[in-house]
């Protein structure tokens, strides 16, 4: 029987990052991922924050810097935000990306079992016993900790019943070649025949551009994503831009927002994506799940050293990221109330008063992809036109 201090389940860049941090400490990892290689399938626009990449320094994997965003209203209002050569994100190779990562990990002394997958576990008075197929064998691993780190579709939150994430939306793109567009610049669109709720991309990447959109299931109406995208791309009055564009790969996957309900039980411990950790705004998980394990870490290993991982020392240990749920919660309150329970012409109107200067500047100064809630906040406070409406919607009372 294999025995580590910590068997984590998904070798992605929060599960590798984990191991990363965790084995800096001294904890012995074991990584298992049930693919043949790292990196592959990705489901991701491949968008990488700038405080996140600076905690792993891997700026050879980036394809495009990105400094701001062209945005598109459903009727043809454009507002452009950003300032040139201040870098709001990266695109990254998402396969090189995670590869860095879980390397990273393993030169910190952490393991990787790849072509694995978990069917069972069990509790012993001092462990967890989990049940592998490695290559076709069956191996048994012993850990004090269990760690979810297997994204979206979860076996660890399932196996243990530990509830769902608030919402699942259903993300879809591809990648093309022809797109043209400013440098340095995305492009997002809106409307209820190309991204219902939500929005539309264009991402630079690279020498080609990922274009896509997502949705939540109950929004789509009966028409699928790709139905969708191919509006955008072919009907829209933004056609024109995606005439010469042509399709070189798709790709297509859930994404999971909001913390679910029971993020830890006895020994088990989900991160990232497992625990609904994507933004509500953009769907981005590498910034928040980064986060939850910097949080986290040294406190983990202190009680891993001890081994006392009962659920009620788990509480304790991630109540510092447990704000993170009521965070979300606001934050998923202001992409509703600015775009998701809009019509297309509220829209239209709210993007308007986007367009006034005074407001352009105060997202420049306030703005940022990880932290959508103070910008939000400072609209409500500080512009007199969304003030009113969220009066009148009785929204003012969450931000008072």
């Amino acid at each position: 029987m294999k025995e580590v201090d910590i068997l984590v389940i998904g070798a992605g860049p929060i599960g590798g990052y984990f191991s990363k941090k965790m084995s800096q400490l001294g904890c012995k990892v074991l990584m298992i991922e049930e693919h043949l290689e790292i990196g592959k399938p990705f489901q991701c626009a491949g968008l990488v924050n700038p405080s996140s990449m600076e905690k792993v320094g891997l700026y050879d994997t980036v394809l495009s810097e990105i400094d701001g965003a062209i945005m598109h209203s459903p009727y043809g209002t454009t507002i452009e935000i950003g300032k040139p050569n201040q870098i709001r994100t990266y695109a990254v190779c998402r396969k090189k990306f995670d590869q860095a990562i879980v390397q990273q990990a393993m030169d910190e002394g952490a393991e990787l079992w790849l072509n694995s997958k978990p069917l069972d576990t069990n509790y012993l008075d001092d462990s967890i016993i989990t049940e592998l197929l490695v290559d076709g064998e069956t191996i048994e691993v012993k850990a004090k900790l269990l760690v979810g780190a297997d994204g979206a579709h979860s076996w660890v939150r399932r196996q243990h019943r530990m509830g769902y994430p608030k919402e699942f939306m259903i993300g879809y793109q591809v990648e093309v070649t022809g797109f043209e567009t400013k440098e340095r610049m995305l492009e997002m669109f809106t409307g209820e025949d190309i991204a219902p709720g939500f929005f539309a991309w264009a991402i630079p990447n690279g020498d080609t551009h990922r274009i896509g959109m997502w949705s939540r299931a109950e929004d789509l109406d009966g028409r699928s994503c790709e139905e969708l995208l191919n509006n955008l791309m072919t009907k829209s009055r933004w056609s024109y831009k995606f005439e010469k564009c042509k399709e070189i790969g798709r790709f297509c996957g859930p994404i999971p927002a909001g913390v679910v309900p029971r993020p830890v039980q006895d020994r088990v411990l989900l991160i990232g994506d497992a625990a609904g950790l994507a933004k509500p705004t953009t769907g981005g998980g590498i910034g928040p799940g980064m986060a939850q394990v910097d949080l986290i870490a040294d406190e983990l290993n202190e009680m891993i050293t001890k081994n006392k991982l009962a659920k009620k020392i788990l509480i304790k240990v991630t109540k510092k990221y447990a704000k993170a749920k009521k965070e979300f919660e606001r934050i998923r309150s202001l992409r509703d109330f600015f775009v998701t329970s809009r019509t297309d012409e509220e829209l239209e109107e709210i993007f308007r008063i986007f367009s006034k200067p005074e407001v352009i500047k105060l997202i420049n100064e306030k703005g940022d992809i990880e932290k959508p809630l103070s910008l939000g906040i400072s609209m409500l406070k500080n512009v007199p036109e969304f003030r009113k409406m969220a009066v009148k919607a009785g929204f003012i009372v969450l931000f008072s």
